[in-house]
């Protein structure tokens, strides 16, 4: 299993053809990996599954195992003490429940962490424990989380539930990863799980493509439209839908990239906000994660242009320079959360390998590989590349 994907990942790691700009970097991924998991592996061992029915949501309208969260920025209004909140937007309200969020946050981090290690070391510790989390979200009865997201970024005193709230379960595409990493190498323990962990991921990718929410939020034309489809990419990966991602690889170039992305690389959408900084970042590591992810790990789409020369190469080239030197960003800083970012941004990573770049890969190498700030990690969903390298088999 390592002998091979070792292999596979050389092959990418390959100068470039005659003619190209030959990647001189060719860094040991697997070694880079290596040596930041195996310090953490205790305390991911140590961590005990944790799933949204052992969290109260005191102000939830629906059951204990129904996904509850509280929009960001939304907050008391001051000229109506009780009455509906009002928006701030990029001031995140310390006081909103994050309980369930945070949960599901722990749970992306965890098991990807282990599948990671257990394909760098071969240890059957790891995985067993990743089967004891999965289990918990997926197929215990009574402690799975329910497959749907119909009380995700409430706000208070106006709605239950929103469709933007899908952007939650952006956290679990690494799960989604994981559990496929898990299938093709039959990692110990996964055999007795898989229909569980498969069926909650068929239904949550039916409701995510087929209710009204779900739609909504593919729909959507700025970062939630691309985490939608980032999604919907993983979960059907997994379950070898080649139907969803059919239509995600033609989404991605009929609308995500020739609405979100500038001719000269910019995101318009994501530099309108209060933290056009973050959000550039997020919004790029998410268009790019699904690029190489739609392209086979090959790097396709990330070169892919339209007509008038949109791209998501285009897009990181565009950014790359403020992420070695956030001193020339030449907008106002973000509101919050300045000082947080850049940490290891996956884009750098697809997009160097896509286009032989190895100063992209040398910057990303340079790059904190493990926020601890909550808000950041958040924004930060992409944290295992061995879990994106080349698959065993085509999508």
């Amino acid at each position: 299993m390592i002998a091979r994907r070792t292999l596979l990942l050389a092959a990418l790691l390959a100068p470039a053809a005659a003619g190209a700009r030959p990647d001189t970097s060719r860094p040991d991924i697997r070694a880079i990996e290596r040596r930041r998991l195996l310090p953490q592996a205790g305390a991911l061992l140590a961590a005990a599954p944790r799933s949204i029915a052992a969290i109260p949501a005191p102000r939830s309208p629906a059951g204990p195992q129904d996904y509850y969260s509280e929009g960001d920025y939304w907050w008391p209004d001051p000229a109506n003490p009780g009455g509906p909140y009002v928006r701030r937007d990029g001031r995140s309200n310390p006081d909103k429940f994050d309980g369930h969020r945070d949960a599901l946050i722990a749970f992306g981090r965890t098991v990807p962490a282990l599948a990671a290690l257990w394909d760098l070391t071969g240890e059957a510790r790891f995985a067993e424990t990743a089967m004891r989390h999965l289990a918990a979200w997926f197929v215990d009865p009574a402690t799975r989380m329910n497959p749907n997201l119909d009380h995700a970024q409430a706000i208070i005193g106006v709605n239950a539930g929103r469709a933007i709230g899908v952007i939650d379960t952006l956290q679990i595409v690494e799960v989604a990863r994981a559990a496929d990493l898990f299938a093709k190498q039959n990692a110990p323990g996964y055999a007795a799980i898989r229909a569980g962990v498969e069926g909650w991921f068929a239904a949550y990718l039916d409701w995510l493509t087929t209710s009204p929410f779900g739609m909504q939020e593919r729909d959507e034309k700025n970062n939630h439209g691309t985490c939608w489809l980032l999604q919907a990419a993983s979960f059907a990966a997994l379950l070898g839908r080649a139907d969803v991602l059919d239509a995600a690889r033609a989404r991605l170039k009929s609308v995500i990239v020739p609405t979100q992305i500038a001719p000269d690389g910019r995101q318009p959408l994501e530099l309108a906000r209060t933290k056009p900084y973050a959000y550039s970042l997020f919004n790029l590591d998410v268009l790019a994660t699904s690029a190489w992810l739609l392209g086979g790990g090959s790097g396709a789409l990330i070169d892919w242009k339209t007509d008038d020369g949109r791209s998501i190469g285009g897009a990181i080239a565009w950014m790359a320079p403020y992420v070695a030197d956030k001193a020339g960003w030449p907008l106002p800083p973000d509101i919050e959360y300045w000082d947080g970012f850049p940490v290891r941004q996956p884009s750098l990573l697809f997009g160097g390998l896509a286009q032989h770049r190895a100063d992209w890969i040398e910057l990303w190498q340079r790059l904190n590989p493990d926020p601890v700030t909550g808000e950041v990690v958040r924004n930060f969903p992409v944290r295992q590349p061995l879990l994106w390298l080349p698959a065993e088999r085509p999508l």
